[in-house]
C-alpha cells in the first residue's frame, strides 16, 4: 500500500488495518518455525506497512501532519419534537 493511500484513512481505519497486520505477521512468524513458506518475501513487505503505519500516526500524534477526520453522520431530529 502506497503512502498518500494510508494517509486518505482515518485514526482509527489505521489502527484497525495495524492489528491486522502484526496478527499476519505473527502468523507468519509461528508457520516459518514450523515449514517452509510459501512467499517469504511477504514477511519483509508486512513488516515495512506497519512501520509506516506506525509513522504516519506518529506524525498526526506529534502534530507534523493530520489525519482525515472521522465521518460525522448528521443526526436527524424526529419530526413533532421541538426544544423545551
Amino acid at each position: 500500500m502506497k503512502v498518500f493511500e494510508i494517509r486518505e484513512k482515518t485514526r482509527e481505519e489505521l489502527t484497525d488495518m495495524l492489528n491486522g497486520l502484526n496478527r499476519e505477521l505473527f502468523n507468519l512468524r509461528l508457520r516459518r518455525g514450523a515449514q517452509e513458506l510459501p512467499n517469504p518475501l511477504r514477511l519483509r513487505t508486512l513488516r515495512r506497512e506497519i512501520a509506516r503505519i506506525k509513522t504516519i500516526l506518529r506524525e498526526d500524534e506529534k502534530g507534523i501532519r493530520k489525519l482525515l477526520e472521522p465521518k460525522k453522520v448528521p443526526t436527524k431530529a424526529k419530526k413533532g419534537e421541538k426544544g423545551a
